[in-house]
């Protein structure tokens, strides 16, 4: 057995059972409880990051879709062409200029809008600090645009034309162009020539193109270029100064007018080299030309005075790159990839655009295992697959030089990550939900179930100690007092501790008067044996009254010799006889006026004329016998007979005590054979021994010692007990 150690003194010990299951089901119940919801929080964080892949997933699929049409609407685009064609050299440098090529044939540069549209939407310009851009580019067909296209625009004052016929060029406004390709470098200087006015406050010219010679003055054979063509227009409104730090125009001029407006140029440069290629007829044209990249061209545009600066210049610092394909890393998802072959051609020569590195913030490494072990079930995944494949697509660009196939690769890695990054924030959220769950099972633990735990305990012992039969420390030994509180089970601890107080102190009381009352039968036993032993030697066995002496000193030892009446009558030993129960009675009817009582009358039943042997001892049933007369004397009438009635069948014999009078209240009908039971209104005098309640419980005892039943019964006109026996023969 296991001990349970005192709560306050930790001395005494109580015996305890080991207690089975159902014992334990409300602290199951209640851990279990606490359990389940810590797994249930776990699995709906799971669940809910299942879910958060999925739609991380299908949005990806969304916008990888996006993203692709996008880049491919670009590609289509004039400026995602132009990138395209140019990837080879575009972003090399920025000046001095490379000429571009166009996506289109060539360039209508005789018309200020379209030319300025052209190069706007080819996205070809090179823009600089002061506004001032340029763009120099060739068509994508040799035959209609085998030039040099010079299209952008600058700041300047009033124009001012040459004159015409005059050999100075430094004497009006002026474009200076130079052009090295090939190991060879051309220049040409194009004065501007006003034309009339048509009817707006625009100012419009042709720059007239001759082939600088390095000299202030032209030569008066000079003739200008035929295929040279050139356009200058100046629109009428005028510009805010910009600040003094922008006051500066490209290439260092001073700004000395007030109205600054807005110059358009586009001039077509005769490449004699492009030209000879048209018409070459030993070789393949090669088109664009292979070294376009390596021709270098610069722009100036200068105002009148010989040594003045450039109003613009390609070549001052500050400008920016033209468009590129980089730009379009732009629209691409963090770590995705586009390839950009062209058809027929190795894929060592393919162009390879990444979107920016995933810059995810920094997660767990087993929720990014736990991410990437949750299934997908969403659309074209495939049920149960953990890790899809990264999503592909395929598209065919068709561009004037031919045919490219765009190969686009998703990255999922990122999603991950990213997704792994927002778990790991909500980790904490699910760490300090859990420990709250962990903190309200310990304080439910602590401050409940310990408390149930110790009082259940304790609850047991004192159902154990208090059985019949157990001889060890008994219910003295238990204390709840420890367990007292405010709240309910500190309520219920203290009540269960005044309980228990009161109960051990009416045990006490009991216990001391049952010492009592046996010290009391004791010392009576004692004083009666000394006089029956007198007796004993006076009335010899042929006396008639001497077998009542020995009775009396039988009933001396049993009752009075070393325990209490109950204790002394539960552990008498009757031994078992055969007796004549015929007998028997008639020998009691006859000597019953012996003891005191008159009129006992005994009728033999009809059917029984011979003798009725029953198991019986004769000595323990005439106390049975005497006891029930004592009784029906009592309360008889005076001079009515008291009957005794024997009938017998084959297995039982029963005899019948029957005496008029008043009969027994119901309630009473059961518990008249018990110790200490009795008749309120019994007319003998208080203080007899039969008014303790003892003779029936006696009667009663002795019966079932003998194997036999005694029940009691009211009449018509009194009262009858019967005495059921088993029959021997």
């Amino acid at each position: 057995m296991k001990r349970l150690l005192h709560p306050a003194l930790e001395i005494s010990r109580l015996e305890m059972p080991r207690l089975g299951l159902p014992a334990f089901r409300l602290r199951i119940l209640v851990r279990g409880v606490f359990v389940l919801l810590a797994l249930a929080t776990v699995a709906l964080s799971v669940v809910v990051l299942k879910d958060e892949k999925e739609r991380a997933w299908q949005a990806y699929q969304h916008g990888f879709v996006r993203s692709q049409a996008e880049v491919m609407a670009r590609l289509r685009h004039p400026s995602g062409q132009l990138a395209l064609l140019n990837a080879s050299h575009l972003g090399q440098g920025v000046t001095p200029l490379a000429p571009l090529l166009l996506p289109y044939a060539a360039i209508d540069f005789d018309d200020p809008q379209k030319s300025q549209q052209a190069v706007e939407m080819a996205g070809c310009s090179v823009q600089y600090p002061d506004g001032a851009s340029v763009c120099a580019a060739i068509g994508n067909n040799p035959y209609a645009g085998g030039f040099i296209y010079l299209v952008g625009s600058f700041y300047a004052g009033e124009l001012i034309p040459r004159e015409r016929g005059a050999l100075v060029p430094a004497e009006a406004h002026r474009a200076r162009i130079t052009l090295d390709m090939r190991g060879a470098t051309y220049r040409w200087i194009a004065p501007y020539e006003a034309m009339p006015p048509q009817g707006s406050a625009a100012v419009r010219g042709r720059l007239t193109g001759f082939v600088d010679n390095g000299t202030p003055q032209l030569d008066a054979r000079a003739r200008p270029v035929r295929d040279f063509r050139g356009w200058l227009w100046q629109n009428g409104q005028c510009r805010d100064l910009p600040p003094p730090s922008a006051q500066q125009p490209s290439g260092g001029a001073a700004i000395t007018s007030d109205c600054l407006r807005r110059t358009h140029y586009s001039i077509r440069l005769p490449v004699e080299l492009f030209r000879e290629a048209l018409f070459r007829k030993d070789e393949r044209l090669v088109w664009p030309p292979e070294d376009l990249g390596q021709m270098r061209v610069r722009v100036e545009m200068l105002a009148p005075g010989e040594d003045t600066k450039p109003l613009f210049d390609s070549d001052a610092p500050g400008a920016q790159l033209a468009a590129s394909l980089n730009d379009l890393s732009r629209s691409l998802l963090p770590g995705e990839r586009v390839q950009i072959r062209k058809l027929g051609s190795d894929e060592a020569s393919a162009i390879t655009l990444k979107g920016v590195e995933v810059q995810a913030d920094p997660s767990a490494p087993w929720l990014l295992r736990l991410i990437r072990w949750l299934p997908l079930e969403a659309a074209g995944v495939g049920p149960a697959a953990a890790t899809p494949a990264a999503p592909t697509a395929l598209d065919i660009l068709d561009t004037p030089t031919g045919n490219y196939v765009v190969n686009f690769t998703g990255h999922l890695r990122g999603v991950e990550q990213g997704l792994a990054a927002v778990a790991t924030r909500l980790s904490w959220y699910l760490g300090a939900m859990l420990g709250a769950i962990a903190l309200a099972w310990l304080v439910v633990e602590v401050g409940l179930i310990r408390r149930v735990t110790a009082l259940t305990r304790r609850a047991a012992a004192v159902s154990y100690n208090v059985q019949p039969g157990h001889t060890g420390p008994r219910l003295g030994d238990l204390d709840v007092s420890d367990l007292r509180g405010s709240d309910e089970l500190g309520i219920l601890a203290g009540g269960l501790a005044d309980l228990l107080q009161r109960v051990k102190d009416d045990l006490q009381r009991e216990q001391l008067r049952a010492q009592q009352e046996r010290d009391m039968w004791h010392a009576v036993g004692h004083e009666i044996m000394s006089p029956l032993q007198s007796l004993m030697a006076l009335n010899g066995p042929q006396d008639p009254g001497h077998r009542y002496v020995q009775r009396m000193q039988q009933a001396i030892h049993v009752l009075y010799g070393t325990a209490s009446p109950a204790e002394a009558l539960q552990a008498a030993d009757v031994p078992e006889g055969r007796l004549d129960l015929d007998a028997f009675l008639r020998n009691v009817a006859d000597n019953a006026h012996f003891a005191g009582i008159l009129d006992v009358v005994y009728d033999l039943g009809p059917g029984h004329p011979g003798p009725v042997i029953v198991r019986a001892d004769e000595f323990a049933l005439e106390d049975v016998v005497t006891h029930i007369l004592r009784n029906a004397d009592r309360y008889r009438p005076t001079g009515s007979p008291i009957r005794l009635t024997l009938t017998a069948s084959e297995s039982t014999a029963s005899a019948t005590l029957h005496n008029q009078g008043s009969t027994i209240a119901d309630e009473l009908l059961e518990r008249i054979f018990e110790l200490g039971v009795s008749d309120p209104a019994s007319p003998t005098p208080l203080g007899e021994g039969e008014h303790r309640g003892q003779g029936l419980f006696v009667a009663k005892t002795y019966m079932a010692k003998m194997g036999g039943t005694i029940n009691a019964r009211n009449t018509a006109d009194g009262v009858a007990f019967v005495l059921t026996f088993q029959r021997l023969g």
